[in-house]
């Protein structure tokens, strides 16, 4: 199994014919993932890589039948008519990959994601991979790139940073480690499926041994799915690095999501309260996967 990202779910890109939609088309059509259909209002009729164009989600339905996932490659303030649109088509899962949409348009998506009983990865994210499945965003760049680089296996990957997501799995990947899916769950401070979202995913998931998490300063993501573990609403194995050491107060790291406001957030709080917990906070990005390997041989040997 894998979280979020199956082969058989029907897949609709909004914003197909901009730059990014269809290079990430090409990259999700050919690693396999079942792309049926992309949408962009005034270009219906159009084909791209193979995938038909409507001008709106509610006629690629009507065309393709119910569509699971809409991956959004949408310029950032025309995002939440374009979630909403999806929304209300009764999609259940977005990718929200643009960065800068507003804030206070994410809040209203989450409301209305929550109206609905559905859920949204992003904004600002690259996405999620479950290897040998399928990808939904843009994670590897390329499809050649993305097979060689992510291995299916026993490990989850959640990550607020794009590119110590891909840096994580691809190295896990070299020390012989598969992992069940990688999810980047985006960089801004208001995402819609954060860390705490995707472990409980991750604990549902049987084929998922263990989970490697890297987190930054600022929010409470971090301190959140401490709380669960505490708690024993996640049980698995947690492989935590925390960037952002040296940061004082105000400071912002790497992106929107990661600034440090008064007392909250800090790198010294979350490290301090996941170990708390029982969690394996490494302090080097490269013992990652030599505490990986050592916990799941461990799991293999309690079998």
């Amino acid at each position: 199994m894998s979280i979020l990202a199956e082969r058989d779910l029907k897949v609709v890109i909004q914003g197909i014919t901009g730059r990014e939609g269809t290079a990430r088309a090409k990259l999700m059509k050919e690693y396999g993932t079942n792309v049926v259909a992309g949408v962009t209002p005034g270009r219906k009729g159009e084909v791209i890589q193979g995938i038909p164009v409507y001008d709106t989600v509610e006629e690629a339905v009507e065309k393709q039948g119910p569509l699971d996932v809409s991956v959004i490659f949408i310029p950032a303030p025309l995002v939440k008519e374009a979630a909403f649109e999806a929304l209300d088509a009764g999609i259940q899962l977005l990718v929200i990959v643009p960065d800068r949409v507003p804030v206070y348009d994410v809040l209203e998506i989450v409301k209305r994601s929550e109206e609905k009983g559905a859920r949204f990865v992003g904004p600002n994210t690259l996405g999620l991979i479950s290897p040998g499945k399928a990808v939904l965003g843009m994670i590897g760049g390329r499809a050649e790139s993305a097979k060689e680089w992510f291995k299916p296996g026993p490990v989850g990957v959640t990550s607020r940073s794009g590119g110590i997501t891909s840096a994580i799995s691809y190295y896990l990947g070299r020390s012989g480690i598969g992992q069940s899916t990688i999810i980047h769950v985006g960089g801004d401070s208001v995402v819609g499926t954060p860390h705490p979202d995707v472990v409980r995913l991750f604990e549902k998931d049987e084929a998922t041994k263990a989970v490697v998490m890297f987190g930054e300063i600022g929010t409470s993501q971090e301190e959140r799915v401490a709380d669960l573990i505490e708690r024993g609403e996640f049980t698995k194995p947690l492989i935590a690095f925390i960037g952002g050491a040296a940061a004082k107060s105000g400071t912002r790291f790497s992106h929107a999501g990661a600034i440090i406001e008064g007392g909250r957030g800090t790198h010294e709080g979350k490290v301090k309260r996941l170990k708390e917990v029982g969690a394996h906070v490494v302090d080097d990005f490269d013992e990652i996967p030599r505490v990986t390997r050592s916990i799941l041989d461990k799991l293999s040997h309690s079998c």
